[in-house]
C-alpha cells in the first residue's frame, strides 16, 4: 500500500473519533452534495441482528448468477476496507476508494461527518457510477437512525432480531425492533424472518400503520432443512435439495430469506430465474461465520448472545467437544451469558482481547472460567492465544475462536496466506 493510500484510510479512519452519530441530517447534506446518488439506485435494505451479512451477501450472488451486476454494502469489513462496498459480488479497488474518501473530504471535515456517513456515501456513489441496476444494503445498526436509512427501498428485509446495542437501541426487545422497523417505508413490502413473537408483533403493527406488505416465514415463504440441503418455496418458484456452502442450519433460514426477496422480485418482472436462486445459495461464501479452516480451526463471529447460542447449537449438531477456545469480545455485549453457552463444550479456554478500544476484562474471562471448572489462561493479544492454543491442543484437536469479527480477523491473519476474500462466491 503506497503512503498517499494507507494516509487517506487513516483519515477515514480517523472519524470515528465523531463515534456512533444516529441520525438522518448529514448523510442527508453529504449526499446532497454529491447529486445524490441514492436516487439513481434500486435499494434492497435489510436489517436485523445476526444473518443480516450472509442474507445480504446470498442476495449478490443471486444476481451475479442472473447476469444482473448488483452493489451490495455490508459492514464491519474482515481484513480489508474495501470487502464493505463491492460490485457483482467483487470488492472495491483500494485506488477506486481512496479516490472517494478524497472528493468527499472537504465535505466530511465541514459537515463533522462519522466514519460510517461517508462510507455509506461512498457505497452509493460507486453503485451510481458503475451503473448498476440494483444496490443491496445492509443497515450498519438499528434501522430507524441508521445513515443507510436514508434510501427509498423497493423491499425491506429484516433477519431475526434479539438485543444487541442496547445503549443506542434499547433494552427491551419490544425497543429494538421498533429502531429496527424504522426502515419500513409507506407503502414498501417486508419480508421478515422467524421472529420471537414480541418482534413480530411490532413488525406487524408497523407494517399496518404504514400500508406495507408483510411477508411471512411458514405463510408466504417456506423451507425444509435436512443436515446436507434444504427446499425452499418463495414466489412461484420452489427449489429442491439446495445445497448451501454456508455451513449451519441458522443459515438456512437466511438464504430462505433471499430466496424470499427473489422470489418477490421474480413476480414483479425482475429476471431472476429459479436457476440463478439456486446457484446464488449454493455457491456464496461469507468468511469468518463458521468458517472451517485446514488447520483444524473454527472460525465464528458470534459477537452477541444469540450468536453464541447459534454457535452453541451448531457444536451440539456436529457433537464437537473438547476443543480449544480462544474468546474474547466487546465490553457492552452479554460478556459471562455469551461464554456460559460455550464453555460447557471446550477443555480449555485463551482469554484474549480483540483488537478494539472497549474489549472485555481478560481478568472477567479468566475467572469467570475458573469458577466453571475450566482450565483458562489469560493472553495480552490474539496472536498469544493462538500460539498458545496450537502448543497445547493434540493434532485432531480443535481450535475454535469466538466472540468478536475482530478477533476472528486478527486470528484469520494469522492463518491464512491470501486474505482477499474478492468475490464472495465459490
Amino acid at each position: 500500500m503506497l503512503a498517499s493510500q494507507r494516509d487517506s484510510l487513516d483519515y477515514l479512519y480517523s472519524l470515528r473519533f465523531f463515534g456512533i452519530k444516529l441520525g438522518l441530517e448529514t448523510i442527508a447534506e453529504l449526499l446532497e452534495r454529491v447529486g445524490n446518488p441514492h436516487r439513481h439506485v434500486r435499494i434492497l435494505h435489510i436489517a436485523g441482528t445476526n444473518g443480516k451479512g450472509s442474507t445480504a451477501a446470498a442476495l449478490a450472488a443471486i444476481f451475479h448468477a442472473a447476469g444482473i451486476p448488483a452493489g451490495l454494502y455490508t459492514s464491519p469489513h474482515l481484513h480489508q476496507f474495501t470487502e464493505r462496498i463491492r460490485v457483482d459480488t467483487r470488492q472495491l479497488e483500494l485506488d477506486q476508494a481512496v479516490a472517494l474518501i478524497e472528493e468527499l473530504r472537504p465535505h466530511a471535515e465541514q459537515l463533522q461527518a462519522t466514519f460510517f456517513e461517508v462510507t455509506t456515501v461512498m457505497a452509493l456513489l460507486t453503485f451510481q457510477r458503475r451503473g448498476v441496476a440494483w444496490a443491496i444494503m445492509e443497515c450498519g445498526m438499528g434501522g430507524r437512525l441508521d445513515a443507510t436509512n436514508i434510501v427509498d427501498p423497493e423491499l425491506c428485509l429484516i433477519t431475526p432480531i434479539a438485543l444487541d446495542h442496547i445503549r443506542h437501541l434499547g433494552t427491551t426487545l419490544a425497543q429494538v425492533t421498533g429502531e429496527k422497523a424504522g426502515i419500513i417505508k409507506p407503502g414498501v413490502p417486508l419480508i421478515s424472518a422467524r421472529q420471537s413473537s414480541e418482534a413480530a408483533a411490532v413488525l406487524a403493527q408497523r407494517t399496518q400503520q404504514l400500508g406495507s406488505a408483510l411477508l411471512l416465514p411458514d405463510r408466504d415463504y417456506c423451507w425444509q432443512s435436512r443436515p446436507e440441503d434444504f427446499d425452499v418455496r418463495a414466489g412461484s418458484f420452489e427449489l429442491k435439495a439446495v445445497r448451501p456452502t454456508l455451513p449451519g442450519l441458522h443459515q438456512h433460514q437466511n438464504l430462505a430469506l433471499a430466496a424470499a426477496a427473489a422470489g418477490y422480485l421474480s413476480d414483479v418482472g425482475v429476471e431472476l430465474e429459479p436457476t440463478a436462486v439456486r446457484s446464488g445459495l449454493e455457491r456464496v461464501c461469507w468468511p469468518g461465520r463458521l468458517e472451517w479452516l485446514p488447520q483444524r480451526v473454527l472460525l465464528d463471529g458470534a459477537h452477541n448472545l444469540a450468536g453464541a447460542a447459534i454457535l452453541a447449537d451448531y457444536l451440539k449438531q456436529q457433537n464437537l467437544r473438547r476443543f480449544h477456545l480462544i474468546f474474547g469480545c466487546k465490553a457492552d455485549k452479554q460478556v459471562l451469558p455469551m461464554l456460559d453457552l460455550l464453555l460447557p463444550f471446550c477443555q480449555c479456554l485463551y482469554a484474549t482481547r480483540p483488537p478494539v478500544e472497549d474489549a472485555a476484562d481478560t481478568e472477567l474471562l479468566c475467572g469467570h472460567a475458573a469458577d466453571q471448572g475450566v482450565a483458562v489462561q489469560g493472553f495480552t493479544t490474539p496472536t498469544a492465544a493462538l500460539q498458545a492454543a496450537q502448543q497445547s491442543r493434540s493434532g485432531t484437536e480443535l481450535i475454535l475462536v469466538a466472540g468478536s469479527l475482530f478477533l476472528v480477523a486478527a486470528i484469520r491473519e494469522k492463518l491464512v496466506v491470501q486474505t482477499d476474500i474478492t468475490p464472495i462466491i465459490h
